[in-house]
């Protein structure tokens, strides 16, 4: 007999492509399902659209008075779940038909707490822009080496909410979501979580067309990519790790004894670095730790522009003059 599955679907202004990925759902080859929807005091047709749903007995519909934002609108579906097993759903992508069964087949067959995957990046029209999402934000070796530790998550986000497939029993440490920073999301904090206290797997295989359409909450954008100087990109950077290092300390209770010095180190690591404005030669150590896991490239570019900013700026203004003139900039 199947185990049922709560989709958990967050909406506010979808009237677009929100039809479309509800039916995506509820046409699933895995049948137990029931979908949560919450409408986070939509201003467009949506709430019309969603009315039209009421009476299939698969869903369940909550409409919020006032805007809640998409974080504090996940965390409320996360407390109406009812099953052992739940998923999370965007408003704007579509199912592929065997997303739910590959994802209970998987976590069943591994005995694993949590599963993610690839998507199909796509355009408004369904047309794929990239094959793989993971391929293009540079995600897979980073999935692939630390997919067995908590250090796949705890640097930066590998883990796309809609992909996921998770056991309800870590909701009691999940919940409250953090809301200290915008760049510590529900996913980031779910995987994070999970991947903490039990075993994540990865589905290689993508059964998402993760639609980009210019109104994403969250997608494909690389913030960095428009700013003209290295300060800029540097400051994001550091601004970003004190936000999530933050959130880290503030909720230390949810991590082991042994992170929750590690993650103080780091805080103050990444709060000296502002202040360091051409070099740095303190606490190499702690940039290590965090960063071992990663590509050389990737070692390298951040180390320097973290630690060496004098000489970053001058490859990053070599840098930027070939890509404009490239016309990639």
């Amino acid at each position: 007999m199947q185990k049922r599955v709560d989709v958990l679907l967050a909406t506010h202004n979808g009237e677009k492509y929100v039809k479309e990925q509800i039916d995506s759902i509820l046409n699933q080859s895995y049948e137990n399902i029931q979908l949560f929807i919450s409408d986070d005091a939509s201003t467009d047709t949506t709430k019309e659209i969603l009315k039209t749903y009421e009476q299939n007995k698969k869903v369940k519909i909550f409409y919020q008075e006032q805007n809640l934002g998409y974080i504090r609108n996940f965390e409320f579906l996360l407390e109406q779940v009812e099953s052992d097993l739940y998923m999370l759903s965007d408003q704007d992508d579509v199912w592929k038909r065997e997303k739910i069964e590959k994802s209970v087949e998987k976590l069943e067959k591994e005995d694993l707490d949590l599963v993610f995957g690839d998507l199909e990046v796509v355009d408004e029209n369904l047309n794929t822009i990239y094959d793989s999402f993971d391929k293009y934000m540079k995600l897979s070796r980073k999935i692939e080496k630390c997919i067995d530790s908590y250090k796949m998550q705890y640097l930066y986000n590998c883990i796309t909410g809609c992909t996921i497939l998770s056991k309800k029993k870590y909701l009691e440490q999940i919940l409250p979501l953090p809301k200290t920073s915008k760049y510590m999301v529900h996913d980031y904090w779910i995987g994070l979580i999970v991947s903490l206290n039990g075993n994540v797997g990865y589905l290689k295989e993508t059964y998402i067309k993760y639609r980009q359409h210019g109104n994403n909450q969250v997608g494909l954008g690389k913030e960095s990519y428009k700013f003209k100087k290295l300060d800029q990109v540097r400051n994001l950077f550091i601004d970003v790790k004190l936000g999530i290092f933050t959130t880290y300390v503030q909720n230390e209770d949810r991590f082991p004894e042994i992170l929750q010095k590690q993650n103080k180190q780091v805080l103050e690591y990444y709060k000296m670095l502002q202040t360091k404005k051409n070099f740095n030669f303190r606490h190499w150590d702690i940039f290590y730790k965090l960063y071992k896991e990663e590509t050389f490239m990737y070692f390298i570019e951040n180390f320097v522009v973290l630690n060496m900013p004098f000489f970053a700026r001058i490859l990053f203004f070599i840098r930027y003059k070939i890509l404009k003139i490239l016309g990639k900039r």
